[in-house]
């Protein structure tokens, strides 16, 4: 006798049926359901003001009429060491310029950031500097709008590490929600096509559960790097340990130099021709000055096809000798350190070009699409319930079904 064999659509039945029965699987629902649920509100405000975010500079010119930048006069620039007396001459008491960021393009002034007692951070301010004359226009101290929406997506508008570190925590349960999505979307045989697609006539509980799913598999790549760059950003010392590698981040700090008794610091100008002697085929972006006798110069260098934002040459001269100390320079990294590297401008859009900047800004969509089809999901799935619970009850009961209730004609 030949043996039966269920049709494939009865043997697919039978496979998510036997899925959704086993313990880890209703697990899993049960995790994603509440944990999105619970965390729905911060998590879309995460989403939210990071989609802001990717587009900062360019909100802020739209509101405010233009680039809130002066302009510069044509001719000659002045040396950096004569720029940083001009800013240092109005600053605040205590003020030193800790860090030079150099015009990207033509016409544009030069940015100096001010640290107070050489501890850059809070409570710094923001010169913008004419390189030809000289004229210094000072930043407003008081934070913008900008700055409250970067606040609240850093730290939650907490003051202190623990706004972060809330933040970290926010972001692996958003991965969390990105991988038990896949596995609970993950279809049947034969279903696999469909579940990339929205039905056309899906209503209710279908429609919610099918754009779930779908948007979340389509962005699914984009979703995890960027949640994962925000945990990395948020515990870089402990995520930064799966990376084998050196921690660049620690190897930055850790180049010191030994002052010479007597012996006059390099000019920021020498420095960097020093820099790009050792980077000839790069343009400098940035130069850190020491704020301690035992701290070099951090020049920063961008090679040829650089895009904005994307890891740069450090060069660390010695402001004694006269010499660089250290490079490091992304195309000699380990791919542990590449990965590293690469986390801010992957999580900021950056450094990728404008396909990964709209990439990264429309995955500030999907918290609040989620939020909203898997809300939603739930209501009317509890809502079914009741009505099936009302309908049974009545049947047991014998009380006749309410006109114009569930399920009436």
């Amino acid at each position: 006798m030949d043996r039966y064999e269920a049709p494939p659509a009865a043997r697919a039945h039978h496979t998510a049926a036997s899925r959704s029965q086993r313990t880890w699987y209703r697990v899993l629902q049960q995790f994603h359901l509440w944990c999105g649920i619970i965390l729905c509100v911060p998590l879309v405000v995460l989403g939210i003001t990071g989609s802001i975010l990717v587009f900062e500079h360019e909100l802020e010119d739209l509101f405010t009429g233009g680039p809130a930048r002066p302009a510069t006069a044509a001719g000659a620039a002045q040396p950096l060491s004569a720029l940083v007396a001009a800013v240092e001459a109005g600053a605040p008491d205590g003020f030193a310029v800790s860090l030079l960021q150099l015009p990207a393009e033509p016409g544009d002034p030069v940015t100096a950031r001010l640290a107070q007692g050489g501890r850059p951070g809070p409570g710094g301010r923001t010169a913008l500097v004419d390189p030809v004359t000289l004229d210094v226009a000072w930043s407003d101290p008081a934070p913008g709008l900008m700055r409250r929406i970067f606040l609240l997506h850093a730290n939650l508008l907490v003051p202190d590490r623990s706004g972060r570190e809330a933040v970290g925590w926010l972001g692996v349960a958003m991965l969390g929600l990105g991988l038990s999505g896949l596995v609970l979307w993950w279809p049947r045989p034969g279903r696999v096509a469909a579940a990339f697609t929205v039905a056309r006539g899906a209503r209710g509980v279908r429609l919610h559960r099918e754009v779930h799913g779908a948007v979340g598999i389509w962005s699914l790549v984009v979703f995890i790097v960027v949640t994962f760059s925000g945990v990395y950003l948020a515990f870089p010392q402990t995520v930064g340990a799966v990376f084998p590698g050196r921690d660049l981040r620690a190897a930055a700090a850790a180049v010191r130099v030994e002052p010479l008794p007597g012996a006059q610091r390099l000019t920021p100008e020498a420095a960097t021709a020093i820099a790009t002697a050792s980077v000839p085929d790069g343009t400098v972006q940035s130069v850190g000055l020491p704020a301690r006798p035992d701290q070099p110069y951090r020049i920063g260098i961008a090679l040829p096809g650089h895009e904005h934002g994307a890891p740069l040459v450090s060069v660390f001269v010695d402001p004694w000798r006269g010499r660089a100390v250290e490079v490091l320079d992304p195309r000699t990294y380990s791919v542990g350190e590449t990965i590293a590297a690469w986390q801010r401008p992957l999580h900021a859009g950056q450094g990728l070009g404008w396909v990964w900047k709209i990439l990264v800004f429309l995955s500030g969509a999907l918290p609040p699409l989620f939020a909203v089809t898997g809300v939603a999901m739930w209501l009317l799935k509890r809502r079914a319930r009741r009505a099936t619970a009302a309908q049974r009850a009545r049947a047991r009961t014998g009380t006749p079904r309410p006109a114009g209730g569930p399920g009436a004609a």
